[in-house]
């Protein structure tokens, strides 16, 4: 009986010891092996095996690449402008051992070096430089903390800049700038216009003035030429004359009492004595 229990308790310890001795490392991991509680090696995936009691798994490392979000952050600018920022990094581990002897969290580590290198490089550039130069930005974070991460067996794959933007203070300022902005503009163009108008306005008056003056002298050349022409015409004799002249009189007399505002009928007091003279110059 007693046998049986002691050939249980033995089978039960190959069997604990078999399962602590054999261990499977699943594909894209890596466990840190340690022996008497120092480091003694790295299990890559697959079956491995390791000496029971002696040996023990301190550490499961994944070998995938991991993404670490950055939180935000206030950084002020080269200009003294705040702008919150915030960055997402991906890393992977290379050697497990020197991630996790060589820092207590690389994790928070890496967050905090990426966030000390933004700080650093935005508050080298202007607001606007800032905002429009988000792969500048990237390749400097990216050289500032490659560097300091692989002494821990990790590599940045590469990290983006996810928001970078004005304060809401900022954001306020720089929007009640843009609309005095566009106030001045639409000032300047309606002050363009209106004076465009009137340098047109004053052209227009100006040609009109112009060839009024033209259409004056061509008619007082007409005119001449035509008291010219009449002069000769009728020599010394002034009856052809007095005889227009009495026309253009009584043309403009008829004119006058056809308008619409005439309520006299106008009648020259001299009419019958120039008919008269009129009639004694045929006889």
């Amino acid at each position: 009986m007693n046998g049986n229990i002691i050939l249980l308790a033995l089978l039960a310890l190959t069997v604990v010891t078999v399962f602590r001795g054999v261990k499977q490392v699943p594909q894209g991991s890596k466990w840190v092996i340690q022996r008497l509680g120092k480091f003694h090696r790295t299990l890559a995936p697959g079956l491995q095996f390791i000496v029971p009691y002696v040996d023990s798994v301190a550490y499961k490392v994944t070998t995938k690449d991991i993404v670490l979000d950055i939180p935000s952050q206030e950084v002020i600018t080269l200009d003294n402008v705040v702008i919150i920022a915030n960055a997402v990094a991906y890393i992977n581990i290379l050697s497990p051992e020197k991630a996790v002897y060589g820092i207590e969290d690389y994790e928070i580590a890496i967050r905090t070096l990426v966030q000390t290198a933004l700080r650093s490089i935005v508050g080298e550039m202007k607001l606007d430089d800032a905002l429009s130069s988000r792969d500048k930005i990237k390749v400097s974070l990216k050289a500032s903390i490659s560097d300091d991460i692989a002494d821990w067996g990790i590599t940045l794959k590469t990290v983006e800049i996810q928001d970078i933007n004005p304060s809401v203070t900022m954001q306020a300022a720089m929007e009640e700038q843009a609309a005095a902005e566009r106030q001045r503009r639409a000032t300047v163009t309606r002050a363009d216009g209106e004076k465009s108008a009137a340098i047109l306005e004053a052209d227009g008056r100006l040609e009109a003035s112009r060839r009024d003056a033209e259409a004056k002298i061509v008619i007082a050349e007409a005119s001449k030429e035509a008291i010219e022409k009449v002069t000769a015409a009728v020599g010394q004799d002034d009856l052809p004359v007095m005889y227009l002249l009495g026309e253009n009189y009584i043309n403009a007399i008829k004119g006058m009492a056809d308008s619409d505002n005439a309520k006299f009928m106008i009648l020259p007091a001299d009419i019958p004595a120039a008919v008269r003279g009129l009639m004694g110059s045929l006889k």
